[in-house]
């Protein structure tokens, strides 16, 4: 972490999120991942110091928990935040990829039993 990013933070967290308490969306977990638009929208916002941060780190593709790291805030606000940029439309969010089950090899499953039974 630089030394300009922690510099003077005066500001409590709950100032950063004008109070709330709670994301608008559930769009962000701790593996979700941003990114900043590029090039920003014409009606942009005027943007709080950390939230110009967040776009700034989310040049590429960012997971939630290390942008919180990286700004040293709580999961919470740093996802309020988001939200924020989201609905002014200054990020995208990818969701994780989902695991999808797979059947077993059972083929696999008896060689790996047989050879481990050899042993």
């Amino acid at each position: 972490m630089s030394g300009d990013d922690t510099a003077g933070r005066l500001v409590r967290p709950f100032t950063l999120t004008g109070g709330r308490t709670r994301p608008s969306r559930t769009d962000f977990t701790l593996i979700t991942t941003v990114t900043a638009v590029d090039p920003p929208p014409e009606r942009a916002p005027r943007l709080q110091p950390e939230q110009t941060r967040i776009l700034r780190y989310c040049a590429r593709p960012l997971a939630v928990a290390e942008l919180a790291a990286r700004l040293d805030l709580p999961v919470s606000v740093v996802a309020i935040m988001l939200c924020d940029l989201l609905e002014a439309g200054l990020i995208t969010v990818h969701p994780p990829h989902p695991v999808t089950p797979r059947t077993p090899d059972l083929d696999l499953l008896q060689k790996v039993r047989d050879g481990l039974g050899r042993l």
